[in-house]
């Protein structure tokens, strides 16, 4: 079998008839093809596939011309015309035109048993059918077949069956059991049959290795455009043909009814006439199919409305049932309606609209009562059938009167649910206001009202306070008084009212101090405010100057441990007390649990212990909480990926920081990324140029909103990678734009330290290419003063780096680099030590100081190579050549020369995990744990797996311990 394609834009003539079909050159040509050699003697057979409308039928009567003027015998039927389906009707239609006798017969003589009465000689004392009449035996075939093979003897003959799948099985078989014998004959059998038809003889028949398959493809918006002129006799624009080729999408029938309907309504040939976008459809092209559509009885408008309303794969046990209708009425209306080329099957036993242009036709002539009361049905029905909430809440999202029943709001919240849990909180919106009419949100039920106002807080921020107080005044619960209270509170400061934030925070104290109010203590309200603060720059700054910053509770109760945990963040970022920061956030951690407080505050503690230069602690932190954390129903379960991602990033743990991040954007369309999506994209941004890999960061950046979309602070981060991304690409200029953005957003968010963000130093990398030593001594000088005030020990090493790469004294280098190396030998920031050994390196090579400079550079040229930063060990690689050193492979051994990836792995082989386990839990290829593993038995002196359990038991490895 031979599959053949076409749709070219360019058109020619037939021999002996008028224009061909449309962007048809190919097929065309392929049917020139077979019916010269047909002409010439030899056998050819095709069969034509495709929905209705694409044009079979068209290429068919092309073919019937063609063989026409080549002076062929031509029969041709098209099946299912030739009135009731009786066995061998389409076959009798045929044969008909070939045989005299056949022609005298009646039809009714063919279905009759051996020697009745009527029936032709040559047909008597033949064992016609089996047992159920249905099925022709070989002997019939075999007598059938001969008819065709007496023709072909007087001259070439074309046979051409339309909508063969529509034959009769009878027929079916003579047509399969003619195909398999046209070897040696001057015979061209063409049939053609609807896309996922499955009938088994014309199976066979397409398989045969003789049968040349031709699928039409849509016409492109030039073929509109011919059309368009064939049919109109105007030219058009490409605006129109797009506009056309949009709505009919490339369907030949569905673009001719459209073009007609322009014609008949006379209206102009223009884009704003035609439909562009599903639900939208011109008055002319409604009026025609929906006139189509009420010339069918009742019974199949209803099942027309049925199938419409269910939408795509829609199977006929529900078509009927929503429909009301009999399964054998909805079978018949079916019929119909595929008859007509509104719907089609897809092959799997349920049925769809050949485009959605016509399926909202048929929605559009219901009325809006009507709609909502079939929508309500298919709710209800998928409902029972065990459908999912996301699934019936689409069909309650269209049914007002059912969407307020208690179950369809169950399901609506539901559905909700999920939707936030897939960070779809406009989709979560839209189902719960489904469940509460706005005219009766006053004395709705507090809970609904309370899970809305929440959506809508970053959707809708005055109706989620509207909502929200609504929920307060009706809630009688002290339980869900006090999430309301907080959640009022919080939506309040989102909007930047934090006066009135600040007296719901009174009210709470007030209330609290009552006996047996049932409020939980306002610690956790004020915690609450202040992590909602960081969503508005004017809201945050006014409320730190309202609310004190004690960083001395104790942290007995849950309340006081999210209160310190939001101020440790605070204060570390600000560079205010950091050493009580960081007391405070290990508080936090060290007390609390996922089981007695909001795994928020949790990650809030962590992210206090990074912004204090402890990235190794908060990884661990974050770790923690991810292991305990649902990742399909924790809402924090991305921001805590992206976090980690961040804190990895930072220990040169870069596969681990591309592997979180990852993660945490799975899903997301970069394009329309949001803030909390702007950290994952702002430490992959920098993992990547961190391996070097240049080509995927740039890609990364272009999808990438610029500018960036808000002043949130999150993507100060972003700004801050997008710069360091223009200085890889040696374009110091843009760069430096960037992080000047970078220092003013900081700024305005009072994120001063400089263990918040390196943007600092990459901008004094940047002002060093454009050759500004004084401004990147200046930036160099303020990071060191406070990296040493606040105890910031990584901070403080790339600080001395880059003062030692700014400073215009050669002796002064080395001495600026050997403190920033002790510095972050005590820290795990494997990447950062590894730049200020090469730095430091480089600086004692210059002083002549070659065999000092040669042991450096060794040693930072396999710490570069052991976290995979390619720009930095080929630095290190070029620094020891001039040394005249003749590196061969970077070589270390023992644990600690294991990376964090190799430590991994060597764990979990260890506990006799299979490579591909390792490579599944790890989120790699089984060919990198194979790498992986090589490395480790080099590095450990061992030869294989076996050795490896006892090799890491004596050595007291822990895996948690390296690589960091």
């Amino acid at each position: 079998m031979t599959v053949a394609h076409g749709s070219v834009p360019h058109t020619r003539q037939l021999r002996g008839q008028g224009p061909e079909p449309v962007e048809r050159e190919r097929e065309l040509a392929l049917l020139v093809e077979l019916t010269r050699r047909t002409a010439a003697g030899d056998p050819a057979l095709v069969m034509l596939e495709g929905p209705d409308g694409i044009g079979k039928t068209t290429l068919l009567r092309a073919l019937v011309a063609q063989a026409r003027a080549e002076d062929l015998r031509v029969v041709h039927t098209t099946a299912g015309q030739e009135g009731e389906r009786l066995p061998l009707s389409t076959a009798h239609a045929l044969l008909a035109g070939l045989d005299a006798d056949v022609a005298r017969t009646p039809l009714t003589a063919w279905t009759n048993p051996p020697g009745a009465s009527g029936t032709d000689a040559r047909w008597r004392g033949l064992p016609f059918y089996d047992v159920d009449g249905a099925s022709p035996s070989f002997g019939v075939l075999a007598e059938l077949h001969e008819v065709v093979r007496s023709a072909a003897g007087d001259g070439p003959l074309v046979i051409v069956v339309d909508d063969a799948d529509e034959a009769d099985t009878a027929s079916l078989r003579f047509l399969a059991h003619t195909a398999r014998r046209l070897a040696g004959l001057p015979v061209l059998l063409a049939l053609a049959r609807r896309s996922g038809a499955d009938e088994p003889a014309l199976n066979d028949v397409a398989a045969l290795p003789l049968c040349r398959l031709v699928r039409p493809r849509p016409l492109t918006s030039e073929g509109i455009g011919l059309l368009t002129l064939r049919l109109l006799g105007s030219k058009t624009d490409a605006a129109f043909q797009e506009s056309c080729l949009a709505a009919t999408n490339g369907n030949p029938l569905l673009a001719t009814r459209l073009l007609t309907a322009l014609r008949e309504e006379r209206l102009p040939l223009t884009a704003d006439h035609v439909a562009s976008v599903p639900g939208q459809h011109i008055h002319a092209l409604r009026l025609r199919a929906a006139g189509l559509l009420h010339r069918h009885p009742a019974a199949t408008v209803q099942a027309a409305r049925a199938l419409a309303v269910l939408g795509d794969r829609a199977t006929p046990e529900n078509g009927a049932r929503l429909a009301l209708l009999d399964c054998s009425v909805f079978a018949r209306s079916l019929l119909a309606l595929v008859s007509n080329g509104l719907v089609t099957s897809n092959g799997d036993g349920s049925w769809s609209y050949s485009h959605a242009l016509v399926r909202n036709v048929v929605l559009a002539d219901m009325t809006d009562d009507e709609r909502d009361a079939v929508h309500g049905r298919a709710a209800r029905l998928l409902h029972d059938d065990g459908a999912s909430p996301s699934e019936v809440a689409e069909h309650l999202c269209h049914a007002p009167s059912t969407a307020r029943q208690p179950w369809a709001a169950a399901v609506l919240r539901d559905a909700a649910r999920e939707a936030v849990l897939h960070a779809s909180p406009v989709r979560a919106v839209e189902l719960l206001r489904a469940c509460v009419p706005e005219d009766a949100a006053e004395a709705g039920d507090p809970s609904l009202l309370f899970e809305l106002g929440v959506a809508e807080m970053g959707v809708d921020a005055e109706a989620s306070v509207r909502h929200l107080t609504s929920a307060l005044d009706g809630a009688t619960e002290p339980k869900l008084r006090l999430r309301a209270l907080g959640a009022l509170a919080e939506a309040l400061t989102r909007q930047g009212q934090v006066a009135r934030a600040a007296d719901l925070l009174a009210r709470c104290r007030s209330e609290a101090a009552l006996p047996a109010s049932g409020l939980a203590d306002p610690q956790l309200m004020e915690a609450q405010l202040l992590i909602a603060a960081t969503a508005n720059r004017a809201a945050y700054t006014e409320l730190l100057q309202t609310v004190p910053f004690d960083l001395s509770l104790p942290g007995d109760t849950p309340g006081q441990r999210a209160l310190l945990a939001s101020r440790a963040v605070i204060s570390a970022s600000r560079m205010d007390r950091v050493a009580e920061a960081v007391a405070a956030a290990r508080i936090v951690i060290g007390r609390g649990t996922t089981t007695t407080d909001a795994p928020i505050y949790l990650g809030v503690a962590a992210s206090g212990l990074l912004y204090a230069d402890l990235p190794h602690e908060a990884e661990a932190a974050y770790q923690k909480l991810l292991i305990g954390a649902d990742a399909l129903l924790d809402p924090t379960y991305r921001s805590l990926l992206a976090l980690s991602a961040e804190a990895h990033q930072r220990l040169g743990a870069l596969e681990q920081a591309l592997r979180a991040s990852a993660a945490a954007l799975a899903g997301v369309t970069v394009a329309r990324a949001t803030p909390y999506e702007a950290l994952p994209l702002a430490a992959r941004l920098h993992a990547l140029l961190d391996q070097g890999d240049l080509a995927q960061a740039d890609l990364l950046d272009a999808e990438i909103p610029d500018p960036v979309q808000d002043d949130s602070w999150q993507w100060n981060e972003v700004v801050s990678a997008r710069g360091r991304l223009y200085l890889a690409k040696e374009d110091p200029t843009r760069a430096l734009a960037h992080f000047e953005e970078c220092a003013r957003r900081q700024a305005g968010w009072q994120r001063t330290s400089p263990a918040v963000s390196p943007w600092w130093y990459w901008a004094g990398r940047t002002h060093l290419a454009l050759g500004d030593r004084a401004s990147a001594v200046a930036l160099a000088e303020r990071a060191v003063a406070d990296a040493r005030s606040a105890g910031l020990p990584c901070a403080l090493g790339s600080g001395l780096e880059l003062w030692a790469a700014a400073t215009t004294g050669d002796d002064q280098r080395p001495a600026l680099l050997e403190e920033a190396e002790q510095v972050l030998m005590g820290t795990r920031a494997a990447l950062w030590l590894a730049r200020v050994r090469v730095a430091r390196g480089q600086a004692l090579q210059r002083l002549g100081y070659k065999k000092a400079a040669r042991e450096v550079l060794r040693q930072g040229w396999e710490e570069a190579y052991g976290v995979g930063s390619v720009p930095l060990h080929t630095v290190a690689y070029r620094a020891l050549l001039a040394t005249g050193a003749r590196p061969r492979r970077p070589v270390s051994r023992g644990p600690g020369a294991l990376t964090q990836s190799e430590s991994q792995v060597a764990r979990l082989a260890a506990d006799g995990r299979s490579n591909a386990y390792i490579a599944e839990t790890l989120f790699v290829t089984r060919r990198t744990v194979e790498v992986h593993l090589t490395s480790v038995y080099r590095k450990l002196g061992l030869t294989g797996r076996r050795e490896l359990r006892d090799s890491l038991e004596s050595q007291d490895f822990h895996d948690a311990g390296h690589g960091q």
